[in-house]
């Protein structure tokens, strides 16, 4: 007969209160849920009891833990918060409700994906299972990551074993490797590049067509020349939805190229992979399942909270070439049977792919690709609005969910103008916005990647553009 367990030690125990404890801490999230459904006039500065707790020292003695969620909850409240419907700026998450509970539940278990975690592997594989065909991509194999950047960082560090065997013990020595890509595409690629030894220069930014694609006659060119200065074409990086305009680069053509020269195609589908399960957008991935290899990030159009990254490969053995290795603290089986840490490039990973699984199997295939549907027609109804009033600009045809636009003053410099705008606009807070620069003009960039997200808040942009921006134009305030 066992010995009946002594009572845990009380140091960093909730003790009695655990019941009471996570009764707060649900009503705090249903006061949070309840505060995103309808917008608010303005965004909040933190106040004197916050900025009090973010200057004071380490305390020696405990804090009730009722005061500490109380104080967090203003904390949260103060800060630039992605979930809120008139959230445009950047590509935010919207901390899908389903997808929060998951991420709940996965943090109190805090699995670790490094090595066998049992039933959270098999989630994770059908998780990848699901994702893929949500989006028309037949992968062998796939992991949930921290976002693109460590995806892409992974695909290409699998590119760059694959094209030089070795290269990861050895260096890369002499070898000059070259990888292209647009000259809109994320930073990340440029990034991955100079953590990979291969230096930005390596990188080549293929020009753009009138569509802000990658020009496909002018990769194949860039390539050939690469070829006959005896460098090896590393890997093709493909975008599917730019980070500044939503743009989609023509995989199919660019998986002949790399199929007719023999190089990696990767694509980087971290923001817009998601509208191809749209059926009005599905079509502008042609080619997606040529590639070696594809990144999206669930945190970003799939509506799930941060960080939930995923990296996808067609061959399931390209991973574990670049990052297979022995640790005596991580040992093998009699079957050489490799852990996850081995094709990853993480060890400590949590279970990032609960919180998708969990979205996924509440709200099914349908509601995604309805809710996606709804942010394109959005995105078409901001770009029509724009168009058709004479003080806006519009910048590009919105290919996703990306609509730039500017405003065109008669009394200033248009590009000093919309950036004075823009912080302005996000002085008040009513929406929230960012700049970016188009074709040498800058801009406003709204982007719609919320479920939250109505026909009323793009009223609401709209209008707080014109009324903003109307006072900044008059003379008299000059």
């Amino acid at each position: 007969m066992h010995e009946s367990r002594s009572k845990a030690s009380p140091a960093l125990q909730l003790g009695d209160d655990r019941r009471r404890t996570l009764d707060l801490a649900i009503d705090a999230l249903q006061r949070a849920w309840e505060s995103f459904d309808e917008p608010r006039e303005n965004q909040p500065t933190p106040s004197s009891v916050v900025l009090d707790a973010t200057t004071s020292a380490l305390p020696d003695d405990p804090t009730s833990i009722s005061e500490v969620l109380s104080l967090a909850e203003d904390i949260l409240d103060a800060s630039l918060a992605q979930t809120r419907p008139r959230f445009f700026a950047f590509v935010g998450s919207s901390g899908l409700e389903a997808a929060v509970l998951g991420d709940l539940l996965a943090s109190a278990h805090d699995v670790n994906m490094a090595t066998t975690a049992y039933a959270a592997d098999l989630i994770e594989a059908q998780t990848v299972s699901w994702l893929a065909d949500l989006i028309g991509y037949s992968a062998a194999e796939g992991y949930f990551t921290s976002g693109g950047m460590v995806s892409n960082l992974t695909a290409l560090s699998a590119a760059r074993e694959h094209s030089a065997p070795g290269t990861r013990i050895s260096g890369v020595g002499d070898t000059s490797f070259a990888v292209y890509t647009s000259v809109e595409s994320h930073a990340s690629i440029e990034r991955a590049a100079e953590v990979l030894g291969l230096g930005r220069n390596s990188v080549r930014a293929i020009p753009i067509d009138e569509h802000r694609r990658m020009r496909v006659d002018a990769l194949k060119e860039s390539l050939a020349a690469d070829l006959s200065c005896g460098m090896v074409p590393m890997a093709v990086v493909a975008t599917a939805g730019t980070t500044l305009t939503g743009a989609v680069d023509d995989l199919k053509s660019i998986a002949e190229i790399c199929k007719e020269f023999d190089t990696w195609m990767h694509v980087d589908g971290a923001y817009g992979l998601a509208a191809a399960a749209a059926p009005e957008t599905s079509h502008l991935f042609a080619g997606l399942n040529e590639a070696d290899s594809v990144s999206i990030d669930a945190h970003k159009w799939l509506f799930v909270p941060k960080a939930c990254g995923c990296i996808m490969v067609k061959n399931k053995e390209v991973l574990t070439a670049a990052f297979a290795h022995e640790s005596g603290y991580m040992l093998h089986d009699e079957q050489r049977a490799v852990h996850s840490v081995d094709r990853t490039l993480e060890y400590s990973r949590p279970f990032r792919a609960l919180k998708l699984w969990v979205a996924l199997k509440t709200h099914g295939r349908k509601q995604y690709e309805a809710a996606i549907s709804t942010n394109l027609s959005l995105a078409q109804r901001l770009a029509s609005v724009v168009d058709a009033n004479d003080r806006l600009e519009l910048m590009v045809d919105p290919q996703l969910s990306i609509v730039p636009y500017r405003y065109l003053p008669e009394h200033h410099e248009p590009n000093a103008f919309n950036q004075l705008l823009v912080k302005k606009m996000q002085e008040r807070g009513r929406v929230w916005v960012s700049d970016a620069v188009i074709n040498g003009q800058v801009c406003l960039r709204p982007c719609i990647v919320n479920f939250r997200t109505q026909a009323e808040d793009i009223q609401a942009l709209i209008d707080e553009t014109l009324e903003v921006a109307k006072s900044l134009d008059n003379p008299a305030t000059d």
